[in-house]
């Protein structure tokens, strides 16, 4: 991983001068820095949102990194973009840059089929930890038809989690490599097998792949001691926190804790590239699944439409990709109870986002942001079910206001998203004045 040390030192330095810079949008706009603060100060205070930290990307370095609000409301303590989140499925857009990783080291191959790498069939071993064993899958052999490259673009017909399910079983809903289903069960299974073919734990290929390379100190896929004392708590719509799930087995999908600052460590290196060849880099952010669900989740998974025919909306490996007037994206989201997440790299640009949030409210404003911040206007937000705020008329005795306008735009609020025509800025719900 050459140049992988001086990252580190590249982010603090940028990072240092965030006040007065400018910073470029994918729509050759631009917004000052101070500017894009105010803008999202109203935005967290007109949805409630507890604390966010959001970095912003020109030329693929940051430009643009602040931590906002409170990692813990009761307790009013301040957030910084040092502390550790739980990531929650960040986990799986490091996996995937770890698998990638092991495809250029021949650990791997992205079509060949998992099973050829045990030493015994899948469904005879007994497996401890949260991802379960696979005896439910005896009775139907299109397991062995999945391979790596399955589980990274979420074709490989398992659901999202077998606890979902009714029977708690774990079964394949369609054939494998046909269509796109969200599943951390696949990232799961990928895991597996890639610790038996290596004789290694999750964390320590993650240590030497990514944490170690990059200076992510306070990175793990298993809850650390030094994490203690120094945590962000994830809060209900209310600002109530939840209790903090410690996670002490490294699970692909979904066990990740990191800060920002190290997330960020992480995120510059992919988007420039580093530690992945040029085509695995290419493989990764090749369309691999078209996707036409309407929504990613719930009912609406399951109803077929032609909304996000126009942006291509397909699937990568461990990413989402779309394709705009202002070039290629890759996106990537997480979600959890308290915790919500979201990034963007429109890459012939050299322009990205990356948000961690520890509020269950912040997806309310994911749409704000990234037409403030970087000029996003492309994002499947109602696939992705990030219903903005101010989409409905206002409370009788309310009405929307657009604070830089200082005009009431009650009248238009729910037609363009809660979002001022004129200015761009999030309205806000006022009493009538």
């Amino acid at each position: 991983m050459k140049k992988a040390g001086t990252i580190g030192l590249l982010l603090i330095c940028l990072m240092s001068s965030v006040l007065g810079q400018t910073v470029e949008r994918v729509d050759s706009t631009t917004i000052n820095a101070d500017s894009l603060t105010a803008n999202i100060e109203s935005l967290m205070h007109a949805a409630n949102v507890s604390g966010l930290c959001i970095a912003v990307f020109n030329h693929n370095k940051v430009v643009y990194s602040k931590a906002f609000g409170l990692a813990n409301v009761p307790d009013k303590t301040p957030l910084k973009t040092s502390m550790v989140y739980y990531a929650a499925s960040y986990s799986k857009a490091v996996f995937a840059y770890i698998v990638m990783r092991l495809v250029d080291q021949k650990v791997i191959d992205l079509d060949q089929p998992l099973v050829s790498y045990l030493s015994k069939p899948l469904t005879d071993y007994a497996i401890a930890g949260p991802s379960g064993n696979y005896q439910d899958l005896k009775s139907d052999e299109r397991y062995k038809k999945i391979t790596a490259r399955m589980c990274l673009d979420h074709t490989t017909g398992f659901p999202n989690w077998r606890f979902f399910e009714d029977d708690k079983k774990l079964k394949i809903k369609f054939e494998p490599g046909t269509h796109y289903s969200y599943s951390g069960e696949g990232l799961c299974l990928l895991q597996f097998v890639i610790e038996q073919t290596t004789s290694k734990t999750l964390e320590t290929i993650a240590r030497e792949n990514v944490f170690e390379p990059l200076g992510m100190k306070n990175a793990s896929y298993v809850w650390q001691t030094g994490f203690d004392g120094n945590v962000v708590s994830g809060h209900n719509p209310f600002g109530k926190p939840y209790n903090l799930h410690k996670r002490f087995h490294a699970n692909a999908a979904g066990s990740l804790f990191t800060s920002f600052d190290d997330y960020l460590k992480f995120y510059t290196a992919l988007i420039n590239r580093q530690g992945l060849s040029e085509s695995s880099f290419n493989e990764m952010f090749k369309p691999q699944i078209r996707i036409k669900a309407r929504q990613q989740f719930g009912p609406e998974a399951l109803v077929n439409t032609t909304d996000n025919d126009l942006i291509q909306l397909s699937y990568g490996l461990g990413y989402g990709l779309f394709t705009t007037p202002d070039g290629r994206a890759f996106f990537k989201e997480g979600h959890d109870d308290g915790w919500q997440h979201y990034s963007v790299c429109f890459r012939d640009k050299e322009i990205a986002v990356v948000m961690m949030s520890n509020s269950d409210n912040t997806e309310s404003i994911f749409k704000p942001l990234l037409a403030s911040s970087i000029g996003d206007n492309y994002t499947p937000w109602y696939w992705e079910n990030y219903i903005p705020i101010g989409t409905q008329k206002a409370r009788p005795g309310y009405a929307y206001y657009c604070p830089p306008c200082n005009n009431s735009c009650d009248t238009i609020a729910h037609q363009y998203s809660g979002i001022c025509p004129v200015c761009k800025m999030q309205l806000v719900e006022e009493p009538i004045r």
